[in-house]
């Protein structure tokens, strides 16, 4: 029905209402005693600085205009089997408010339920929706929601047919509970949502905050675009940004609303983020050149020295005394290490001796490590690694390489620093 109010040229769908407030129109539909409507979450891409898709949530009122919790919603839905019609009303409530939006080119994220997806009728919905509205598949990412009996094999199966009618399929929720990564191998969808689990986390432990653009390089590596949800501070955003996720999502850059986002307000938020994260990454190369100097420079001596014809043994006593220093070791122009590490301190001796099997590293082969190909790229320089967990004893470390001409042949020396982990952003 539609009220006087209502735009007199709109044409409300079956069992809908058309309503204006602020300005927008807005579909609403009836369910039993509740007003169910949409909103509209924006997802950005931090590199465009804009808005590239909106995530439609449902919104339900009582007879009373009392807001009613959407998880309420589906709960009761499910408790009397009416799931995937509530999913449907749900769908079709967003793609009606979408339309109304008039976003010219960015994509609807829609939630659906496996049933949507598998069910030829339910999905035979979604695309006549699709074609009354106009709305090119292309448009639309289907967020794949697992459910506890979801048919997993028949899941993969009508996910690639959607992506075959030239849908996107995003990957929801990845991090918490079950959905792992061998969802994604077996889902292969097009974007991953990492929980906001994985940020809480992140924001806590500093393990976790160096795994985080781990996993994104892994996702990326893999194929698929990243979108982090539920950034709600200015901590969780600077995690975002360090791990280079593709999009993000959260009150921190938007609540969702009835309509588009504020294009300038939301370019001057991601612009000052990353502004903050330019500064707080230059200011921690800084810190890490000025921690990592006195190794360098003393490494460079003991290179000098075993170019000069010493003794890999006597050359590295100064930096071996500085306090992080772990080992020095020197391999051929193959990776393969000549003689054993070289230890100072008797204390980490006793400390590696759970590791004890990998302690002889005499024959050992390098050739796969980073700051090998990197020393030999520029010999006669200092090469410093990034952190990574050195195999000696499973704990961070930077390593310093040189290519050093000894002799007749070229080596490379290799200095370990033991890397205690900064504190998250």
């Amino acid at each position: 029905m539609i009220t006087e109010q209502q735009d007199k040229t709109a044409v409300a769908p079956h069992g809908f209402d058309l309503s204006v407030a602020s300005g927008l129109r807005r579909y609403s539909a009836q369910h039993g005693e509740l007003t169910l409507t949409s909103v509209f979450q924006p997802v950005f891409s931090l590199s465009h600085m804009r808005a590239i898709g909106y995530e439609g949530f449902l919104r339900a009122h009582d007879a009373l205009d009392r807001p009613i919790s959407p998880l309420d919603v589906f709960g009761e839905a499910a408790r009397v089997g009416e799931v995937l019609q509530v999913d449907r009303l749900a769908q079709a409530l967003h793609l009606e408010n979408f339309a109304l939006l008039g976003a010219e080119r960015e994509w609807l994220f829609l939630n659906v339920h496996p049933g949507t997806l598998i069910e030829p009728y339910h999905a035979a919905a979604l695309l006549a929706n699709l074609a009354r509205l106009d709305l090119p598949p292309r448009r639309v990412v289907l967020e794949a929601l697992e459910a506890d009996a979801t048919d997993l094999d028949a899941l993969a199966h009508a996910v690639a047919e959607f992506r075959e009618r030239g849908f996107l399929v995003a990957l929801d929720d990845f991090g918490a509970g079950h959905v792992d990564i061998g969802r994604v191998w077996q889902l292969n969808p097009d974007i991953v949502k990492l929980d906001r689990i994985m940020l809480l986390h992140a924001a806590h432990r500093a393990d976790m905050a160096a795994t985080l653009p781990a996993l994104v390089a892994l996702l990326h590596e893999a194929g698929k675009l990243v979108l982090i949800e539920g950034v709600e501070t200015e901590q969780e955003a600077q995690l975002a940004l360090s791990c280079n996720a593709d999009f993000v999502q959260g009150f921190f850059f938007a609540r969702p609303a009835p309509g588009l986002a504020d294009a300038a307000h939301a370019q001057a938020v991601i612009a000052g983020a990353t502004e903050r994260f330019r500064q707080r990454t230059e200011a921690r190369e800084r810190g890490t050149a000025s921690r990592l100097a006195p190794y360098v420079r003393a490494f460079e001596r003991a290179a000098e020295r075993l170019g000069a014809g010493e003794a890999l043994e006597e050359v590295c006593w100064n930096f071996l005394a500085l306090d992080h220093a772990a080992r020095c070791f020197l391999l051929d122009a193959n990776g393969c290490q000549a003689g054993r590490n070289v230890v100072l301190r008797v204390d980490r001796a006793e400390h590696d001796a759970r590791f004890l099997p990998l302690d002889d590293a005499q024959g050992a082969n390098w050739l796969r490590r980073p700051y090998f190909r990197a020393a030999l790229v520029a010999p006669g320089r200092v090469h410093a690694s990034p952190p990574y967990l050195s195999i000696n004893e499973a704990l961070p470390c930077v390593t310093l390489s040189m290519a050093v001409q000894v002799g007749d042949r070229l080596c490379v020396l290799c200095g370990d620093v033991d890397w205690v982990a900064e504190e998250p952003a």
